[in-house]
């Protein structure tokens, strides 16, 4: 029970590694809350779970649903101890210049802005309390780039290099800031990545991962309970590779 008391906001936690990661955190003793667009499927892992979670139907991207993700968050625990950013999304594998600028602007929007926006409005609470945990979810892209990823790398990038300023700033207001890379998963973004989902692609994918298989939600959620957990108190500014060895 490594996150026993604890409250934790999961962007994007209906599916995927977001799922993973509520999960690992219900099971460690925490209250969390599954903000997400698809509030079907977010509520439908609430009731799977049981009491210690509630649903927020949120547009990361959109200033006035971070505010009022928030404000339901403090309106129900009166704290926010976590603030995971795991909500994101890619452009389809193409050359860069063929990328419209309308998916350019989603993928930042979702990707980078969301950040921005998280920050405005949670980490004052955390600054005020002189406590508090902020896990981005990155992306090996951002260490590592794929061809025809050329925008979604750069939005990953831009999240690591977020995660280390961050650190830097918010660790005197006793603020730990970190970031996951993971490697592709079995996520609903996982065809997006690989632009089609055949087994002679996906052969070709997991070629390049020297454990030979792609990160689960469960590897996610287990990195994500150790770096907003006590046990790494000593830990910011890290952007972790949860990736198979991908970026050796």
């Amino acid at each position: 029970m490594r996150l026993q008391g604890k409250t934790a906001i999961v962007t994007g936690g209906a599916s995927g590694f977001g799922a993973g990661i509520v999960r690992k955190f219900v099971a460690e003793g925490a209250r969390v809350m599954i903000a997400d667009l698809n509030t079907e499927l977010a509520q439908e892992l609430a009731q799977e779970l049981g009491a210690q979670t509630i649903v927020s139907t949120t547009n990361v991207a959109n200033a006035a649903s971070v505010e009022a993700m928030t404000a339901q968050a403090m309106d129900a625990w009166g704290q926010i101890d976590i603030l995971v950013n795991n909500a994101g999304v890619t452009h389809l594998p193409m050359p860069m210049e063929t990328v419209t600028e309308d998916d350019f602007d989603r993928v930042f929007a979702v990707n980078c802005k969301s950040i921005y926006l998280t920050t405005q409005h949670i980490v004052p609470l955390m600054k005020a309390r002189g406590t508090g945990n902020v896990l981005h979810v990155a992306s090996t892209a951002g260490v590592s780039p794929r061809p025809n990823l050329s925008w979604y790398n750069a939005s990953k990038g831009w999240v690591n290099n977020a995660t280390k300023g961050m650190a830097v700033e918010l660790a005197p207001a006793g603020v730990r800031v970190n970031a996951l890379n993971p490697v592709a998963g079995e996520t609903p973004l996982l065809q997006s990545f690989m632009g089609e989902d055949t087994p002679e692609v996906r052969a070709k994918f997991l070629s390049t991962i020297p454990l030979g298989r792609f990160s689960t939600p469960e590897d996610m959620g287990n990195a994500a309970c150790f770096l907003c957990s006590d046990e790494a108190s000593m830990i910011t500014g890290v952007c972790m590779e949860v990736d198979g060895g991908r970026c050796i």
